[in-house]
């Protein structure tokens, strides 16, 4: 089995990417959904997020998001710190929902922030979806009821895509210009092809 990352930078795409692999038949692991459920179910990362923020980052059992999200966006350090706890849960997660799907000819992980975490060293090829900027704030505003000010500030955290794109072993551009279907389904037959 092949492990494929998928990432690319906020309102890159990367979603209606894996979307249109999951209609072929293709298992997604979503990073980031997981690491919401990690942070709500996993004992070891609430005990670490609750020693460093205090027992009020927890509302009824659950994670306030906003609050948490405010904290963590306006000081790199609180940043710094939640990543270092929850990426290394993220990766044994998805070590043993890969090991579920093994019979499978390739499986994907979506996740931001995959050369971040280090998880691209994992990860068999590489896959950074690519939108212009000026495309990529006016989707997040659309998705988020965010500013352009806050989807700025979160693509200040992130790795640059020209960099993610020089590390990367193939580029689908979401540019409104180049058909993603088809971009996906040359990527979908080399990867049935190099499991054979």
């Amino acid at each position: 089995m092949i492990k494929v990352g998928i990432t690319g930078g906020i309102g890159s795409g990367k979603s209606t990417v894996c979307d249109v692999f999951r209609k072929l038949g293709i298992y997604v692991y979503v990073a980031d959904e997981r690491a919401k459920v990690l942070m709500n179910t996993d004992f070891q990362v609430k005990e670490k997020l609750i020693s460093r923020f205090g027992q009020s980052i927890y509302s009824d059992n659950q994670l306030d998001r906003k609050l948490f999200a405010g904290v963590i966006f306006k000081d790199i350090k609180a940043l710094e710190f939640v990543n270092s706890v929850v990426h290394p849960a993220v990766a044994i997660d998805f070590q043993k929902w890969s090991d579920e799907h093994k019979g499978e000819p390739y499986v994907l992980e979506e996740a931001a922030l995959l050369f971040e975490s280090g998880a691209n060293k994992t990860m068999d090829k590489m896959i950074t979806v690519y939108a212009p900027v000026d495309l990529r704030i006016k989707r997040a505003i659309l998705r988020d009821g965010s500013t352009a000010a806050l989807i700025k500030q979160r693509m200040d955290n992130q790795v640059a895509d020209e960099e993610k794109v020089k590390y990367s072993d193939f580029v689908i551009y979401n540019d409104e210009k180049q058909s993603v279907i088809e971009q996906v389904m040359k990527l979908h037959n080399i990867f049935l092809s190099s499991n054979k």
